[in-house]
């Protein structure tokens, strides 16, 4: 097999295997593969990327970077970022400026960069890492409001950090001769971005509104168009291509012409892909000199955006917002690096180095310290702090139930009920819109997508239930939320046997051996209403059946203040004196003195 090919294939294969093995013990997958790609690259020798791509490097990092921002826009949508409120916007702008202007002055001081370089460099620390901040908080689920605003605030400063450094790049390479001028020149770039991508958008949203594609086009059409606006913009102007292929995708999320969903998780797919080829490559290219040149400098440098940085940027963004302190404390401790930074940093340093700026070498290993430091602080870390300052319950009782229909939101009622948090997620926008008008938190989207599960507000949450028709989705749910619940907080309807292959199942069995979603929902069809039913010595779980004959399913338990207990066919069938059961049956004239709503 020819050498370079061999080597091709083994990034793909140590990229997506470093992803798994990080899955499976459970570690941020940056830092492993940020290993293998030191491992496979500087310490062994074994992948020399400058040798296996040559002069072909730099446009496969730029293609592969345009890729990954564009789908960063396709993950913004403005609606929800102005739910979050002015905290966002000003974390987003005051304090992204406070971080540059702190590791810009931080990277002069530290590594003797001249100030264009160090400006450069400092902006691609604005950026917090979105692919590494989604899989922290689903971990960690925290309460209250953090968890949203740490979310949007790595998704808003994902394509701001990245068009400033390109921003301030041009400023160096193309030094101007006033600030009017240079305003200018930034307003070009800004407007020829907008145009080229709105336009890239506007062509799409066309053939997909008009049906001038088959299917089996759309995703190659969406790839293939992100190339072209790409290389549109940067034919008509260095580096616009990056800002134009993110505004296209924020178009592309915000539009109400045409569905993307689809287009959307085509584009997840690509980017772990991506991401895990990007990270091995870049970390690859690392020289030893740079590795052996990591000291005191590099730490410091990193423990100042920790410990003195990155609290003041909150401090000052979260002026006269409505966080609490404790709040505020907990997103000063939250903003990892990932992906973007890396490549950024690598595309900008292989320019710079070819334009004669030696210093720009520097980039790289400075960036992979940031990196390596701020997702093995914050990755081990933040999880302590949420529960010292009690945004992060331990044993989370709250509900997430997959499916927003009648008896569901039923169901979810009677769980607010008693004081529990439930959330609901389905992709009918009917029953979404039902639910909210019921005043229950929902979450709109297909949980089955790549990363949907990162985008839900887990806070409060520990279980989850798989309540829609269609058992193979329950199944494929509950093997996605193993992740986050764990095996035995996961459950499922199921229409299959008693003694049926358990194996074939997600989650649990819910609510008993032979209860299926028909049987529930012809109960519901019939008129069954949720109920809570006081359980004692005098009226017991037996006299409950005797009551309500076949018209009735046992659903849960409330064992306690606030403590919910799950019905299933390998655990709990039936409630005790003293606890309350909640249940689905057909109202009876006589029962009003035996039922508690």
């Amino acid at each position: 097999m020819d050498d370079v090919l061999l080597r091709l294939i083994a990034v793909i294969a140590f990229g997506i295997g470093a992803q798994w093995i990080a899955w499976r013990i459970n570690l941020p997958s940056i830092l492993l593969l940020l290993l293998t790609g030191i491992v496979a690259g500087p310490l062994t020798g074994f992948m020399v990327p400058d040798e296996i791509f040559g002069d072909l490097l730099l446009p496969v990092v730029s293609l592969s970077v345009a890729i990954i921002l564009y789908e960063g826009g396709l993950s913004l949508r403005l609606r929800e970022v102005r739910k979050i409120g002015r905290v966002v916007t000003s974390l987003s702008t005051v304090g992204a400026l406070v971080t540059w202007l702190g590791a810009s002055a931080a990277a002069w001081l530290l590594f003797d960069l001249p100030l264009g370089l160090a400006s450069v460099l400092g902006a691609v620390f604005i950026v917090t890492g979105p692919t590494v901040v989604g899989p922290m908080l689903r971990h960690i689920r925290p309460t209250g409001r953090v968890g949203p605003v740490l979310k949007w605030e790595g998704i808003v400063t994902d394509p701001i950090g990245a068009v400033t450094a390109v921003l301030l790049f041009e400023g160096l390479v193309h030094p101007l001769e006033s600030v009017s001028a240079g305003t200018l020149h930034i307003l070009r770039i800004i407007v020829l971005g907008t145009v080229i991508g709105a336009a890239g958008a506007g062509v799409f949203v066309v053939l997909l509104r008009y049906h001038l594609l088959p299917d089996f086009l759309h995703n190659a059409w969406s790839l293939m168009l992100v190339f072209v606006v790409f290389g549109a913009g940067q034919m008509v102007q260095d580096e616009v291509g990056l800002l134009s292929v993110t505004l296209m995708g924020v178009v592309l999320a915000n539009q109400r012409w045409a569905r993307i969903h689809h287009i959307i998780e085509f584009k997840e797919d690509l980017r772990v892909l991506l991401i895990s080829s990007l990270f091995i490559l870049l970390a690859a290219r690392l020289d030893m000199a740079h590795l052996n040149a990591i000291g005191w400098r590099h730490i410091v440098f990193v423990a100042f955006l920790i410990l003195i940085l990155r609290p003041l940027t909150v401090w000052v963004g979260t002026l006269g917002s409505s966080l609490t302190t404790k709040e505020r404390v907990f997103v000063a401790c939250v903003a990892p690096r990932g992906i973007v930074s890396a490549a950024v940093a690598s595309v900008l340093a292989l320019e710079l180095a070819e334009r004669g700026y030696e210093q720009a070498n520097l980039f790289v290993p400075v960036t992979f310290s940031v990196i390596i430091g701020t997702v093995t602080v914050y990755g081990l870390g933040a999880t302590y702090v949420a529960r010292a300052l009690g945004l992060s319950d331990p044993n989370p009782q709250g509900f997430l139930i997959l499916g927003a229909h009648p008896w569901a939101r039923a169901l979810a009622l009677m769980i607010q009920s008693h004081g529990v948090r439930v959330r609901l997620v389905d992709s009918n926008r009917y029953n979404i819109v039902q639910a909210r008008m019921e005043g229950i938190p929902v979450h709109h989207g297909n949980i089955l997508a790549e990363h949907e599960l990162d985008e839900v507000d887990l806070s409060g949450l520990g279980r989850f239930l798989a309540l829609t028709p269609n058992e193979d989705v329950n199944a494929r749910a509950c093997g996605q939320a193993q992740e986050v619940f764990g095996k035995s907080n996961i459950y499922q309807l199921t229409e299959g046997a008693a003694d049926s292959d358990s194996s074939k199942l997600g989650g649990r069995r819910l609510f008993g051996p032979e209860i299926g979603f028909a049987q529930i929902a012809k109960l519901s069809r019939q008129g069954a209403g949720i109920k809570a039913t006081n359980i004692s010595e005098e009226f017991t779980m037996e006299d409950v059946r005797s009551h309500y004959g076949e018209n009735f399913i046992p659903l849960l338990v409330v064992a306690g203040e606030g403590r919910l207990e799950v019905l299933s066919a390998d655990g709990r069938t039936d409630a005790r004196p003293g606890e309350t059961l909640v249940s689905m049956a057909l109202s009876r004239p006589d029962e009003a003195a035996t039922t508690a709503n």
